[in-house]
């Protein structure tokens, strides 16, 4: 990553030194990977207040992060960075702005008075050395289990299991009664998802970082590590035959027609729910994965290529004041199904699943995922720990926390 990231740097900078105005307008061109129904009502938030505000907006959307991360270092390989890119807080950024990739919004920020009402551990990471980099558009967990009430009911399940050995049960009987009881998304990305909300159960959230941020040699040793792997194995046989490859989304979708009894994913898939005109508590619930203590949470942000061009870096500094608006963080998150960033927006209108995330933001009971807290190289090679460990269902326990520990531990 290195290396691509000086290659990055020389061909951008190269770029910044001939590249002319093309438009005299504030021209953006907004790289993401929001591609959903839901992604895209929520990103819509932010587009109409951006252009009511004097902006264009020219959108550029692949689905999928690791694809759309991997398009984004091609562009900017080529010396051809977007405006705005959404990015993820974390040390993968953070290699960005660390080789001069990125335009600072600290005087947005600064103006803005975002220390007021961020929460500081977020505003944190996205700060790198001394100045900020991102503007979060909100808030995710990552650790919760949506269900479709229909589908419970239809297996004679009257609430979320509360441990490990009730939620298998409630599998148990949701298979008897004709419905998949997982609704998996076959994506090495996601699996790591299901994981880590396993492994924050069993060794709660305290454990959970102490293990990323560490490397926390009696945690890792622990039975919780052990018991996690076992946990998540189990859970192949409650996975249907189409599930290899399977978008996030589609899974979703099954749950939403009571095809399949549950997903483990973070709030987004909120959005979704709200695309297809169900509620919260009526047509489905949410639950922190069973035994959690806390919140495993997660925040996309927009960050800001050097373009060379001083009218996209005025676009810039607009899209980092209109993310953070207290409306428009409602509105966006109310959308997205995620919590906004801002501690004074009003949370009235939102459901009870982002009331008790909100909860949980409060009471202080949350702690980042692990991408926010090791390196992106760790990040790609838990992915594929991960992902080897759930394809192989000869592996034993042992097999993956021994895997674990390695990737853990490697320099």
């Amino acid at each position: 990553m290195k290396n691509q990231i000086r290659l990055l740097m020389c061909s951008t900078l190269l770029m910044a030194s001939s590249a002319v105005a093309q438009d005299a307008g504030l021209k953006a061109e907004v790289f993401t990977s929001w591609t959903s129904g839901g992604e895209e009502k929520a990103v819509s938030a932010i587009r109409e207040e951006f252009e009511s505000e004097g902006g264009e907006w020219e959108n550029f959307s692949i689905a999928g992060f690791e694809n759309a991360n991997a398009a984004l270092q091609n562009r900017m390989i080529a010396g051809d960075p977007p405006t705005v890119v959404q990015r993820v807080v974390g040390a993968d950024t953070a290699d960005y702005a660390e080789q001069g990739l990125l335009n600072p919004i600290t005087d947005v920020a600064t103006a803005g008075d975002w220390a007021a009402v961020m929460p500081k551990a977020l505003l944190d990471y996205a700060t790198y050395d001394g100045d900020i980099y991102l503007v979060p558009t909100g808030i995710h967990g990552e650790n919760w289990m949506f269900y479709s009430m229909p589908a419970f009911e239809k297996a004679g399940i009257t609430e979320p299991p509360k441990d490990w050995d009730a939620f298998f049960a409630d599998m148990d009987a949701l298979k008897a009664a004709g419905v998949t009881p997982i609704a998996w998304g076959g994506q090495a990305w996601q699996e790591v998802k299901v994981f880590n909300a396993i492994l924050a159960s069993e060794v709660g959230i305290e454990g959970f970082s102490k293990i990323y941020a560490d490397e926390d040699e009696a945690i890792l040793n622990s039975d919780g590590v052990l018991k996690t792997f076992e946990i998540f194995g189990r859970m192949r046989d409650y996975v249907d035959a189409g599930a290899p490859g399977r978008n996030w989304n589609d899974a979703t979708a099954m749950v939403i027609n009571g095809d399949a009894g549950l997903q483990f994913m973070g709030d987004w898939a909120k959005g979704e729910f709200a695309l297809a005109g169900q509620n919260a508590g009526t047509d489905f619930g949410c639950a922190l994965a069973p035994a959690s203590d806390g919140l495993v949470y997660i925040s996309d942000a927009f960050a800001f290529p050097k373009t060379g061009d001083e009218e996209q870096d005025k676009a810039q500094k607009l899209m980092a004041k209109v993310v953070m608006m207290p409306e428009v963080q409602q509105k966006f998150s109310l959308a997205k199904g995620s919590i906004p960033v801002r501690s004074d927006v009003d949370m009235s209108d939102f459901d009870v699943c982002a009331q008790t995330g909100m909860s949980l933001l409060a009471e202080n009971k949350i702690v980042p995922e692990h991408g926010i807290l090791i390196t992106p190289q760790k990040v790609g090679a838990l992915t594929d720990m991960v992902d080897q460990y759930w394809s192989n269902p000869s592996a034993t326990p042992e097999d993956g926390a021994s895997a674990f520990i390695d990737v853990i531990a490697a320099d």
